[in-house]
């Protein structure tokens, strides 16, 4: 019960900073670009700060090597749910307009913005390393094959192009992630201003994620929010058949209960914030992947506890 409790008192942190951010869209405090002001804030800045202050400050170079192998666990999994998904469209009849972006959002989860604060406010800084890992598979596999989904959807002929794919997967995140295991295995320290700054704007990343959540909830409008066949079966592949492959894949394993427990649930956060972004930038349906973001989002403040309850056991 303690662990439940505990649960819902993350969650509710959470649930709260989304909350502040909707109040405020609905006031009117985020007019035109705003929010993707707040998203270039987060991505670009505060959590490429947090990954360089969190991993030079609470790593050893030993421990980072160790944890690499484990990236097999998140890959493994997402490439089983993308069979799944690509399964389901056909045989369940999914919408053919949608089934890139179904696809995409089925097996693509928001390890990022709902998932590290998640993690962070229910486990504290020790479940970062995990969280990166996955977020190291999950951020490659969708802009590789989830991007080229989503562009299946679209009006244009869907094109494989290596040189913008990289950049996306060498993103400011994934960069700092990296800058901060050179660091590390480097032994190189850092001066003590600069930690603190790193630290200082490294601590925007879970605020500022979360009020950017609010604002996009707000924008897609609570009456959009619907219940049909394609939106039930993305519900399901993000949090049943996610979590339940993950847990089949590390509970015979003899990792840390920590890293299974931050697996799990990275595995059923909610759809990517940047699948209508994507959907949007090449004429795929943009609204339908918002309107899937915003209840997978309510959906997994709900899953989350439940979660956490059944793991642990492992």
């Amino acid at each position: 019960m303690n662990i439940f409790l505990h649960s819902i008192s993350g969650v509710i942190i959470i649930l709260v900073l989304i909350i502040v951010g909707y109040v405020l869209a609905a006031m009117g405090w985020f007019p035109g670009s705003t929010d993707k002001l707040i998203a270039k804030l987060v991505t670009q800045l505060a959590l490429p700060c947090y990954m360089i202050d969190t991993i030079t400050s609470k790593f050893t170079s030993h421990e980072l090597i160790s944890i690499v192998p484990d990236l097999v666990f998140p890959v493994l999994s997402m490439l089983i749910l993308m069979v799944i998904a690509l399964l389901f469209t056909r045989i369940l009849k999914v919408d053919p307009s949608h089934h890139g972006l179904f696809s995409s959002m089925f097996f693509n989860s928001n390890t990022v913005f709902v998932g590290l604060p998640i993690n962070q406010a229910l486990f504290g800084s020790k479940s970062i390393p995990f969280v990166l890992i996955y977020y190291m598979a999950n951020t490659t596999i969708f802009w590789t094959i989830g991007t080229y989904f989503i562009q299946k959807d679209g009006s244009t002929e869907a094109t494989f192009n290596w040189k913008i794919t990289l950049k996306k997967v060498l993103s400011p995140p994934l960069l700092g992630f990296i800058v901060g295991v050179v660091l590390v295995l480097l032994n190189i320290k850092l001066p003590l201003f600069l930690s603190k700054d790193l630290s200082y704007l490294g601590n925007l990343t879970t605020p500022l994620s979360m009020i950017f959540i609010g604002i996009c909830v707000y924008n897609a409008g609570l009456k959009q929010l619907t219940l049909k066949k394609d939106n039930l079966l993305i519900l399901l592949g993000r949090f049943v058949l996610a979590p339940l492959l993950m847990t089949l894949l590390v509970a015979p394993t003899n990792f840390p209960v920590l890293m299974k427990q931050v697996f799990i649930l990275q595995s059923a956060m909610p759809v990517m914030t940047n699948a209508p972004v994507v959907a949007r930038l090449y004429n795929a349906d943009a609204d339908y992947a918002s309107v899937m973001v915003t209840e997978t989002t309510f959906l997994a403040l709900l899953v989350v506890p439940i979660l956490m309850s059944v793991t642990q056991g492992l």
